[in-house]
């Protein structure tokens, strides 16, 4: 668990602000025709033009058998996870649900969010599932205090979502992060409430609840990184990147008017 300065935390607090004002560029963008490339391509000029750095662009998880290629993952309908734009021609369809992550390091600093937009017209379960996965981030938020452990954000995420009929991913959750992209501690969307570590003061975590239409099983594509619903139904994700304060949390990545 790693602890951020006030230096630490300004530059944080920067990058965080760039970030959502690129992922609100991505999120107008996104349209019928549009390409997943022509995404990636934008997130690329976008950071660059501001002397920041695409953050997945060349990461190599652990196990993978190669770098991650692109800078933003563009994950659509069934796709869960770490969709990969740049490769496969992905053409973005009428009633479509996609979910845009991105990862920005602004001065040897990284932060990390999800949006997902609705292409068009969508169906009444597509926006519901929608709306209760930002409403579960909104939730888990609000527990992301000092002396809580990082079990209670996963098993308020889990029980409101469970409500609404749907469910989070197996095995995903968010992470620390800040100098790495994946920091510790795991930050899950189960419970129970009182396992993991306790949130301190200055510690910088992602908190991303990944919700499942259908089964909560996924399985990996060919590519190695795109991680897809089993059932074939939707998936949806929304993610900020919060600074863990004495009193109420900070979200880093909503942009500010």
């Amino acid at each position: 668990m790693i602890v951020k300065n006030r230096e630490q935390m300004r530059i944080l607090i920067e990058g965080g602000q760039r970030l959502a004002l690129i992922l609100n560029i991505l999120a107008e963008a996104v349209k019928p025709g549009v390409s997943t490339k022509k995404l990636n391509d934008i997130a690329k000029e976008e950071a660059e033009k501001r002397g920041d750095q695409l953050s997945f662009l060349g990461y190599k998880p652990e196990g993978s058998l190669r770098p991650y290629p692109a800078g933003l993952c563009v994950s659509i309908n069934d796709e869960v996870v770490h969709g990969i734009p740049n490769e496969d021609q992905k053409i973005i369809k009428e009633g479509d649900v996609v979910s845009l992550d991105m990862g920005l390091t602004h001065g040897g600093f990284i932060t990390d969010s999800t949006i997902t937009v609705l292409v068009g017209e969508v169906d009444d379960k597509a926006k519901l599932l929608v709306e209760t996965t930002k409403k579960a981030l909104d939730i888990a938020i609000e527990h992301a205090r000092a002396g809580n452990k990082v079990g209670l954000i996963g098993a308020m995420i889990e029980k409101y979502v469970k409500s609404k009929g749907f469910v989070p991913a197996d095995g995903l959750g968010g992470h620390g992060l800040g100098e790495r992209l994946h920091e510790e501690p795991f930050v899950p969307n189960i419970g129970p409430k009182d396992r993991g570590p306790i949130l301190k003061a200055g510690m910088v975590i992602a908190i991303e609840p990944i919700i499942n239409e259908g089964t909560r099983r996924i399985y990996l594509d060919k590519d190695g990184y795109t991680l897809k619903t089993a059932d074939g139904k939707r998936s949806v994700q929304f993610e900020h990147t919060v600074l863990i304060t004495d009193n109420n949390p900070i979200i880093l990545t909503e942009l500010k008017n």
